[in-house]
């Protein structure tokens, strides 16, 4: 079991690093460096926004050195390291957001920072995939992952699959790479929760978890009859559930609304139990309300979808009273930050 759990590791970092260097358009490889990158900027809330490209940040050399203190700007630009328990950011024990003190893009959350006792700041994700960049080192006569800031590819650290949490990773980063901003975005009074299944949860927690004003999301089954129901009884197809996405949501940024239109426009709700490759009935399109206001505003959507035909075939979404949601497991959630995942988005039929 543990060398299983070791492979599923490497293979997860594998994926990583395939997935970055080919968004990256090949810099590695020498195709010329990326103009572009795909990022989510911090709000002054504290929030993260959606992914929107921005242009590569591009300095001479000796405008870096100008920029940065020599101790920065050696672990910054000429991928140093710090020395082992040296970093003032290795202590840190406060809620924040850790940024890149070269451009101020955000790159880890402090609900990710955990004590490795390996003398440097260690993270078990990004705080959004897409503001990490990775490449193959081969310095030191090792093979590591290197880690950088996707914004202005500074040095930040680099990834490996001893981490102790469910993504099996370890971001080790040089505390001189990084700056703290303390303080996270405070939950609003007021939340409410959708419950969507369309297909694959992994693709569709994407959809929902890079949505501006949905605060959480969780992954997991519901809408069958067997309690506590884990993943392999699922898609054995005997359970009635469905794999689904919680979303907590404020209703004061984004309406139940505009996600059920989401919801609608990201998949084919046409096909019944199967979505792209995927068969099986756990595979269903679903909303689950939790009231008959939702209940409403779900028709309503989809009624209107169907009026303006956009989709040829019958709409087989079901529209059900949500049941217990029970949360998947652990190597589930946010599987999107390891693992290249899209969403399925048809145009219609």
């Amino acid at each position: 079991m543990r060398i299983l759990l070791a492979v599923a590791a490497l293979v997860s970092v594998v994926a990583l690093w395939a997935r970055q260097e080919a968004r990256l358009k090949g810099a590695v490889f020498g195709r010329g460096p990326a103009q572009e990158a795909q990022v989510r900027e911090l709000t002054e809330s504290g929030e993260l926004t959606a992914p929107s490209p921005v242009k590569v940040l591009t300095r001479d050399d000796s405008d870096w050195r100008k920029a940065l203190k020599p101790d920065r700007y050696h672990v910054l630009r000429e991928a140093g390291t710090e020395r082992p328990f040296s970093g003032e950011l290795l202590v840190e024990k406060r809620d924040g957001w850790f940024v890149c003190h070269a451009c101020r893009l955000p790159l880890f959350k402090s609900d990710s920072k955990f004590d490795s006792h390996c003398g440097w700041p260690s993270f078990s994700e990004p705080s959004a995939f897409e503001n990490i960049r990775t490449r193959r080192d081969l310095s030191g006569g090792m093979v590591r992952t290197e880690i950088l800031c996707a914004r202005c590819g500074s040095h930040l650290g680099h990834v490996f699959d001893d981490g102790p949490t469910a993504t099996g990773l370890r971001y080790c980063v040089n505390s001189l790479s990084l700056d703290f901003n303390a303080g996270l975005a405070k939950m609003p009074p007021k939340t409410d929760t959708a419950i969507f299944a369309a297909g694959c949860f992994w693709g569709v927690e994407k959809l929902f978890y890079e949505t501006p004003g949905v605060l959480s999301t969780t992954v997991g089954y519901t809408g069958g009859h067997t309690e506590h129901p884990s993943y392999k009884q699922v898609c054995g197809g005997n359970t009635g559930h469905a794999e689904a996405v919680e979303v907590v949501f404020d209703p004061a940024r984004v309406t139940y609304t505009k996600l059920v239109e989401l919801f609608f426009e990201a998949h084919d709700p046409t096909t019944l139990n199967a979505q792209g490759p995927d068969y099986g009935t756990q595979y269903r399109s679903g909303v689950f309300y939790r009231d008959q206001q939702q209940r409403k505003q779900a028709v309503e959507i989809r009624d209107k979808l169907v009026a303006k035909k956009m989709w040829s075939d019958s709409v087989v979404t079901e529209i059900t009273p949500a049941s217990t949601f029970w949360k998947a497991e652990d190597y589930h959630q946010k599987w999107f930050l390891t693992h290249p995942v899209t969403c399925h988005r048809p145009t219609g039929k």
